[in-house]
């Protein structure tokens, strides 16, 4: 008996066509066909089935009732079919084939992906040492300009000690002058106090020189009988 079973859902790329061929090796299924294809677009797989009654029946039964894991099943329909069905080790053979027809091409594909990626990555890795060159050119800078900040502030810091020196010495020349006007001072107060004393003296010796010749000018008067 031939049978023509489709399936419709999510159906590709879950391992849908391998669990059906381990279900009609379990069966002893001598003749099976299945293919992927899309129906209006929508994922389906068709299965061609070719042996005894009860075998075909069995497996339908099972179809049925059982999926791969991540598959998901919307709709199943069954026909009868009337052309050749290749047997199940011919199908063995073919569905190998295409599976690794299927990782080489996959596989190139993850190469190219791969290779893809190493070319950004490289891009990404110069566009890093861009990055990098260009900090130690502004770390570079930054150093330049710490130095000559420090340079700076030394020639401050002289220009400090210059400025406190110099207001020292100024500090020290105005106590000098005011010590020395000091000294001055008490000079010229003394020479002051000193020819006070002396014309003091003087006046005092000319006054008294002076009283003796009234005194004896009123005496020579009196002895004159003049006064």
């Amino acid at each position: 008996m031939k049978k023509k079973i489709v399936i419709k859902g999510k159906v590709h790329d879950v391992g849908y066509r391998p669990f059906l061929l381990g279900l009609a090796e379990s069966l002893e299924i001598n003749r099976f066909f299945a293919d992927n294809i899309l129906i209006d677009n929508i994922q389906a797989v068709v299965v061609l089935v070719d042996d005894s009654k009860n075998k075909v029946n069995a497996f339908i039964e099972v179809v049925k009732k059982e999926k791969p894991e991540n598959a998901e099943v919307h709709e199943i329909k069954i026909e009868d079919y009337n052309r050749g069905v290749m047997k199940i080790e011919s199908y063995y053979r073919y569905l190998t084939a295409m599976q690794l027809s299927k990782i080489a091409t996959y596989g190139g594909g993850m190469l190219e992906k791969q290779d893809s990626m190493l070319e950004k990555q490289d891009s990404m890795l110069e566009k890093q040492d861009l990055m990098i060159e260009k900090q130690d050119s502004m770390l570079g800078k930054q150093d330049l300009m710490l130095g000559k900040m420090d340079q700076m502030i030394e020639k401050q810091d002289l220009m400090i000690e210059k400025q406190d020196s110099m207001l020292k010495k100024q500090d020290e020349t105005i106590k000098v002058i005011k010590e020395e006007s000091k000294k001055t001072r008490e000079e010229i107060g003394g020479k002051i106090d000193l020819l006070r004393s002396d014309l003091k003296d003087y006046m005092e010796l000319n006054l008294r020189s002076i009283r003796e010749e009234i005194s004896e000018i009123k005496e020579a008067l009196k002895k004159a009988g003049i006064m």
